[in-house]
């Protein structure tokens, strides 16, 4: 294939191949080059909208935004969004392909969809002078390399010049990389141009001679060691991230002068299995007047001022998971505000029918909901994917903007007010969207991200703590306008702490 291409590996998940991948896009960008981004295929419960209504995994969509192109189905062609242990949906070019095994998707499935993969890279290859490609896990997966189309496949079939990052912060750095490049092939081995250390405390001179050898035995050079970098804010999008969120019983008991009108309003997302889009909630744990903690028992839940139901890829099971917990008669005599956003939405209304089994395996499901909202939800095989601005009915707020994932069709009983008025991108006229209680202490929404806009959030979090006798915030945060000084912090760490030159050598550039 034709075009310039690095691929980013890593010795496992989680080990910083996603942020690095952005920070790199991000410096290519700013030295004039036209620089995309490439996943081949993708793991992830966190996606993100096109401006052409498709899903994308969300990390391809902010290496996009560093990379500072327009995000598209292209950079995230295979999309795999796991519905139980050895069940996923798979998306195809950011839209529904079907439904398949762990062991069946690897063993045959995999082979349908590689042609539209090397398509994809393909014109994103002819419209860019370079492209980063990511790979997914470790590349020595050697259980799975028959089949793999992510990593070292791709890497030969774009020709891609491969560099190795580990994770010192985890520990047995030099172990990992070293067991990685054993275990690869040995035409494998030979697109490996050099290794990268993320994630390091300490002193590197006390790292260099652990380097050194390193050097020596795989016969490839050290790119860089790059220091831990606190309070980086950029989103992760795997569910290890997700485990290393607040929980409750660490922030909030005990906690100083509860009873204080200044105290942080305490928001408590409550953590299903299938959480989709857990990022929903980054720019709301940001604010210094809010302390949000996920929770995963009612007991957590007692000092919630705010109770969030959030986004599930698998609605009806995660709304069985939340009765079993014991949160469904907490929810029932709850008197704060509670919100539900997406597949939380449809679990505060009357019903979620599921006629076609497109969540349970084609068996039909009807299972009630909280009836805390007057609608009834239809599960249905079309997937609504779809950027949006609104405006909320519920309060005279500023205007909000987000995205549209979700499968079923909500239907509004007698008496049913809308949550909002929204715009869908593509489209002029105004769709309801969401609904709210009577009360106006309850409502919901399909909107994800709706709190990234930082006027709609500020609006919010000065009125949840007027209904809770809170005092008005003393400061908020444009989270918006930080966003982009944040990727050209870590674009800038990384130019210090990289050997740019060596690694623009292995991309031709």
């Amino acid at each position: 294939m034709s075009g310039r291409a690095l691929m980013i590996l890593g010795t496992a998940s989680h080990v910083g191949k996603s942020l690095v991948t952005a920070g790199l896009g991000r410096i290519f960008s700013d030295d004039g080059i036209c620089v995309a981004p490439f996943k081949a295929q993708n793991m992830s419960l966190n996606s993100a909208a096109t401006p052409d209504g498709r899903e994308i995994g969300r990390a391809q969509a902010l290496q996009a935004e560093a990379c500072r192109v327009t995000p598209c189905a292209e950079m995230n062609p295979v999309l795999i969004k796991p519905s139980s242990e050895t069940g996923a949906q798979v998306m195809l070019l950011g839209k529904v392909w079907g439904q398949v095994t762990a062991s069946d998707y690897h063993q045959r499935r995999v082979e349908d969809l590689f042609p539209a993969v090397l398509e994809s890279y393909r014109t994103l290859a002819a419209r860019h002078q370079l492209v980063l490609l990511e790979g997914a896990g470790s590349p020595a997966e050697i259980n799975l390399r028959k089949h793999d189309i992510v990593n070292m496949r791709m890497a030969h079939a774009a020709d891609a010049a491969c560099v190795l990052v580990g994770d010192i912060d985890r520990g047995g750095v030099f172990a990992a990389l070293f067991g990685t490049m054993e275990l690869l092939e040995s035409e494998d081995r030979a697109r490996i141009r050099g290794f990268v250390i993320n994630k390091f405390r300490g002193d590197v001179s006390l790292l260099r001679p652990g380097i050194d050898e390193m050097e020596r035995r795989l016969g490839i050079p050290c790119a860089g060691v790059v220091p831990y970098l606190r309070d980086l804010g950029l989103e992760e999008e795997d569910s290890v991230a997700m485990e290393n969120r607040p929980i409750a019983k660490h922030s909030w008991h005990g906690a100083e002068e509860p009873t204080s009108p200044d105290r942080p309003l305490r928001i408590g997302v409550i953590a299903v299995p299938h959480m989709a889009n857990f990022t929903d909630f980054d720019a709301l744990i940001a604010e210094p007047s809010v302390s949000l903690s996920f929770l995963r028992d009612p007991a957590e839940a007692e000092l919630a001022d705010v109770l969030i139901l959030p986004g599930s890829k698998q609605t009806l099971d995660d709304l069985d998971s939340i009765r079993a917990r014991g949160f469904a008669r907490f929810i029932a005599a709850y008197e704060g505000v509670l919100i539900g956003i997406c597949g939380g939405f449809q679990m505060l209304g009357i019903s979620i029918e599921d006629p076609e089994g497109v969540e349970s395996a084609g068996v039909a499901r009807t299972i009630p909901g909280f009836g805390k909202l007057p609608i009834t939800t239809i599960m249905r095989g079309e997937k609504t994917v779809r950027r949006a601005t609104g405006r909320t009915i519920l309060w005279d707020s500023p205007a909000f903007s987000g995205y549209e994932i979700h499968m079923g069709e909500t239907l509004y009983d007698n008496g049913a007010v809308p949550f909002a008025e929204i715009v869908r991108e593509g489209e002029r006229q105004k769709t309801l969207d969401g609904a709210i209680a009577s009360s106006g202490r309850v409502w919901g929404t399909y909107v994800h991200g709706l709190f990234d806009s930082d006027s709609f959030r500020h609006s919010f979090v000065d009125i949840a703590r007027r209904a809770c006798g809170l005092a008005p915030a003393r400061r908020h945060v444009c989270v918006a306008a930080e966003r982009q000084a944040r990727i050209d912090r870590w674009a800038s760490h990384l130019r210090e702490s990289l050997d740019l030159k060596l690694i623009r050598q292995w991309a031709n550039i």
